[in-house]
């Protein structure tokens, strides 16, 4: 039996924020703290070619171990079944590689606090989940709608209380990236895996990470390769001298806990409800995973607290997962008396 069919999907939006909290933390402390071989803090673009690799080996550890590769598409190479994506499985992968790059590299902005910049990031995916429904057709219930706008209206304090969208420009890129990526992802969801069965939920999440995580590698291989700008180099030292850093302790437990976050984000993203209401769920567990980050972080190490307009912001947010969970339950409930009282 899967873990899908033994609990509830606030229990998976759960242990998704379990599991994504210590990913915060980890990746804030890495990008803060000097490395014994550099004497500094490692910047975002050096942590990733190693947490990367790192991910796709345990990933497809986890592919193979629990058997979920059976559930993919496949052909037969030299007596082996290797899956292999359909196109839009394939197109769904391109979609998880931008959004590989993005994640880890928001944790890492000096001066851009992680509330902040997860605000931005998911709020800008929760808008687009009603579009992508209304685009297949869904429809879209009034405490999803609630809650998007609870969500809107916490960007707009957050963004308020900073004078507006000033952000490094990689910063805006990485925002940029990420949206486009997740509105690639949501829209192959819904077109062909967004019924929640639970072979579905399996066949999807190897044919995306089949692609995904091997073509953020190369990428991040090729602009490291090519030796343009500062940006190559930081790669060049994330795939080779990193290794024998005594940091790459600490971008193991990254890679263990990304792995683990995008198991839980994609049977969440997956249940056959509206986007409107899995994506606000899913994306309001991370963002407070990132207000607790920040807290455990200021608490513990010194780091800068998180403002009073994050606060509010996170404080919002779970009042829309609160209204998500809750909200059906009472409309089925009233339902049920009438056609009993009737």
């Amino acid at each position: 039996m899967s873990a899908r069919t033994r609990l509830s999907l606030e229990a998976i939006v759960f242990l998704y924020f379990l599991s994504y909290l210590p990913n915060v933390i980890l990746t804030k402390l890495v990008t803060s703290f000097p490395s014994p071989t550099l004497g500094r803090p490692l910047t975002g673009l050096e942590t990733l070619p190693a947490t990367l690799i790192l991910n796709t080996l345990m990933t497809y550890g986890f592919i193979w171990a629990s058997g979920w590769h059976r559930a993919a598409n496949s052909m037969q190479v030299g007596g082996v079944r290797v899956p292999i994506p359909t196109r839009y499985t394939f197109l769904s992968g391109i979609g998880t590689a931008l959004v590989l790059f993005t994640v880890p590299l928001s944790f890492t902005f000096q001066g851009v606090s992680i509330p902040f910049i997860q605000l931005l990031m998911r709020g800008d995916i929760l808008i687009i989940a009603p579009l992508v429904d209304l685009i297949f057709g869904r429809r879209v219930r009034w405490w999803s709608w609630a809650a998007l706008v609870m969500v809107a209206f916490a960007l707009f304090i957050t963004v308020k209380s900073r004078g507006g969208l000033e952000l490094p420009p990689l910063a805006l890129l990485t925002v940029l990236l990420y949206t486009v990526g997740y509105f690639i992802r949501l829209a192959v969801m819904t077109r062909v895996a967004k019924t929640g069965d639970d072979a579905s939920i399996r066949r999807y999440f190897v044919e995306e990470k089949i692609i995904a995580l091997p073509m953020a590698v190369i990428v991040l291989g090729l602009i490291s390769a090519s030796g343009f700008g500062g940006q190559a180099g930081q790669l060049g030292f994330g795939f080779i001298g990193v290794w024998s850093d005594p940091v790459m302790l600490w971008l193991v437990g990254i890679a263990i806990t990304l792995t683990i976050v995008s198991i839980f984000a994609a049977v969440i993203l997956l249940d056959a409800r509206e986007n409107a209401y899995c994506v606000p769920m899913e994306r309001a567990a991370s963002l407070i995973a990132g207000i607790g980050g920040a807290i455990l972080l200021a608490m513990f190490w010194g780091l800068p607290w998180p403002s009073s307009a994050d606060l509010t912001g996170a404080v919002i947010l779970i009042a829309a997962i609160v209204l998500l969970s809750v909200a059906p339950r009472l409309t089925t409930s009233v339902r049920r008396a009438r056609a009993e009282a009737q």
